[in-house]
């Protein structure tokens, strides 16, 4: 599969989210032994548009091979290159509450690579120790174990109040993209990748369509 050079600022935001579907349903694929599959194959068991699925593909290069459709393990090897799966990232986790133990013990993160290196936390009682593997270190202490580390993924997992100078702490530290879990809106320099996970909004939109529809 020859792949053509490309420029990340001119793809769209939502075909790297879709690549992320793409992949997963390739890894299905595999699972299920499916060697090749066409677009339309692959739009019809997944749900997918199979249009949107070749012009997605098409910004990347061209994959499918005439009589045949794509082969699966390696258009899936292909996305996880270009989404830059085929390493281990490792990441920082900043905040232990509820919600940071919760992302903490998501496999998913693991699945795709992402490996949380460090957990931050200014409660004294979870500092200093070890949680499966992982060491719990001090806020005061991020900026020296981040580039300790080489990290450049931080996941945000702390009260408001607290989100906006922890992230400058990271950013200063070097971190480079932040996925951010705190209700607040957050500013970052322009080479700093940042996505906002609200998850109240997400309930408020489902509740929003459930009261329009008068359930």
């Amino acid at each position: 599969m020859a792949r053509s050079s490309y420029r990340l600022p001119k793809i769209p935001e939502m075909t790297v989210r879709r690549l992320s579907v793409y992949s997963r349903c390739l890894r299905e694929l595999e699972e299920d032994g499916v060697k090749t599959i066409s677009s339309q194959e692959l739009a019809e068991r997944f749900n997918l548009n199979s249009a949107q699925v070749r012009k997605d593909l098409a910004y990347f290069g061209e994959f499918g091979v005439r009589g045949i459709g794509y082969y699966v393990a390696g258009l899936r090897a292909e996305l996880q290159k270009i989404l830059g799966l085929d390493r281990e990232w490792p990441v920082a986790l900043v905040g232990f509450g509820n919600l940071g133990s919760a992302l903490f013990n998501y496999r998913g993160f693991g699945r795709q690579g992402f490996r949380i290196a460090a957990i931050f936390d200014d409660d004294p009682a979870k500092v200093g120790r070890d949680v499966d593997g992982v060491p719990v270190f001090a806020v005061v202490d991020m900026a020296r174990e981040v580039r300790a580390r080489s990290i450049q993924i931080a996941i945000l997992a702390v009260p408001a109040e607290g989100a906006q100078p922890v992230t400058d702490a990271l950013v200063a530290a070097g971190i480079k993209a932040v996925l951010n879990f705190a209700p607040s809106r957050l500013r970052v320099p322009r080479d700093v990748r940042l996505k906002d996970v609200d998850l109240s909004i997400e309930l408020e939109t489902l509740s929003f369509y459930l009261a329009k529809s008068g359930r």
